[in-house]
């Protein structure tokens, strides 16, 4: 650019953090923005330089304002990357060149059907053209949280880590069992949640603060690292648990536990054995734990898991989240064997703030108490009527 200042490509956080991770080694063997004719044989071939990668990565910014300024761009020029009206970064022009956004969506998603919800919200970020070449990005959240895992690995002089991928939408007893079993094995347990780009009523802080509560009340906290995981649209493809064990390897752990009925496992049985996407893998050395999936079982009266479990699945209570957050979603408390009655407590009276006129009068009238004068918040009372609810005298 013949210019004294740089022109600008504008990109939204979610670019943001996905070159960071990219920046920070995260998503190793990658290391750099693929050119066109490397990201042309990832696409095809699966893998880069002798590891599974699942799709090219390349850096497509959406809008007529960037395409126009990609396609004068000459090798050389440097493009300052903006965000929010904030100039984070910068880009040295190797190569522009144009991509087809819907083999792009195949890549990714294995449909560029439009009707897929994360295929309509990424084609309308994903721009015509992509550009290669060194870049750098202040993006510190991920630089953060590498730091700190590392710090925790020195202090423990930690061999075994075990890294959960976690949405806790919402945390419920089966998330519990499969930390408290990652725990029995691990020197260090790093619970990456699980951090999107959309905005939703359940947001990543109410769930950060859920899973923070149940670490620092009923987990060895010392050995529990909560890790905020960018989760940016390369991960919301079908590929999504290959990208998950490269993020955790690269994290500095050794093993990623993964529950049986994850979709993205693709089970299937060969020669009656067990098998999975990970076993075609190359090039990614972390342990794979599978783990059964965990049934509340109402003839064994307790949590089970269904390997082990010798009565039918009619006899089970499945912990399918988007059930259980349907319930609080209305306001209804759900069951203690669900969900923790103080982590219920805690999203309820988040989702429904002052929803009680005389909150002082239902404790009154309801909670039995100890006589003396108290002030109690919401979250008191969800607890307090969680225990009536457990009260089993006359039922």
């Amino acid at each position: 650019m013949k210019s004294s200042r740089n022109a600008s490509i504008f990109i939204d956080r979610e670019a943001l953090a996905t070159l960071a991770l990219l920046q920070e080694g995260l998503l190793a063997p990658v290391t750099k923005l693929m050119g066109s004719k490397e990201a042309r044989e990832v696409d095809e071939r699966k893998e880069y330089r002798g590891s599974s990668f699942p799709f090219s990565f390349i850096f497509a910014p959406a809008g007529r304002r960037n395409e126009e300024i990609l396609q004068q761009a000459k090798p050389g020029d440097r493009l300052d990357l903006v965000e929010g009206g904030k100039r984070v970064g910068q880009i040295v022009v190797e190569e522009v060149f144009p991509i087809d956004p819907a083999e792009r969506l195949k890549n990714i998603y294995g449909t560029s059907d439009t009707s897929h919800p994360g295929v309509q919200a990424t084609l309308k970020r994903l721009g015509r053209f992509a550009v290669s070449g060194e870049y750098w990005v202040q993006f510190e959240e991920v630089a953060r949280t590498k730091e700190c895992i590392l710090k925790k690995k020195r202090e423990l002089k930690a061999k075994r880590v075990s890294a959960i991928m976690l949405a806790a939408k919402p945390l419920h007893r089966a998330h519990e069992r499969l930390i408290r079993l990652s725990l029995e094995n691990s020197d260090l347990v790093v619970l990456f949640l699980l951090k999107p780009y959309s905005k939703e009523r359940f947001t990543y802080e109410l769930r950060y603060k859920i899973l923070d509560h149940f670490v620092r009340n009923y987990l060895p906290k010392n050995r529990v690292i909560i890790a905020p995981l960018e989760n940016t649209y390369i991960f919301a493809g079908f590929n999504e648990l290959i990208l998950d064990a490269i993020v955790a390897q690269n994290f500095g752990c050794n093993k990623l536990v993964v529950g049986q009925n994850h979709a993205g496992l693709n089970l299937y049985y060969d020669r009656n054995n067990l098998k999975s996407i990970f076993d075609n893998l190359k090039g990614i050395n972390i342990e794979i734990d599978v783990i059964s999936e965990f049934v509340y079982c109402n003839e064994c009266k307790t949590l089970v898991s269904t390997n082990t479990c010798p009565h039918g699945s009619h006899h089970h209570i499945f912990y399918h989240a988007d059930s259980i957050l349907k319930l609080l979603e209305l306001g209804i408390l759900p069951p203690a064997v669900l969900v923790r009655k103080e982590i219920s407590a805690i999203i309820l009276s988040h989702l429904f703030p002052n929803r009680f006129d005389n909150l002082e009068k239902l404790f009154a009238d309801l909670i039995p108490n100890s006589g003396l004068m108290e002030q109690h918040s919401e979250e008191d009372f969800y607890i307090e009527l969680m225990k009536l609810y457990q009260t089993t005298s006359l039922t």
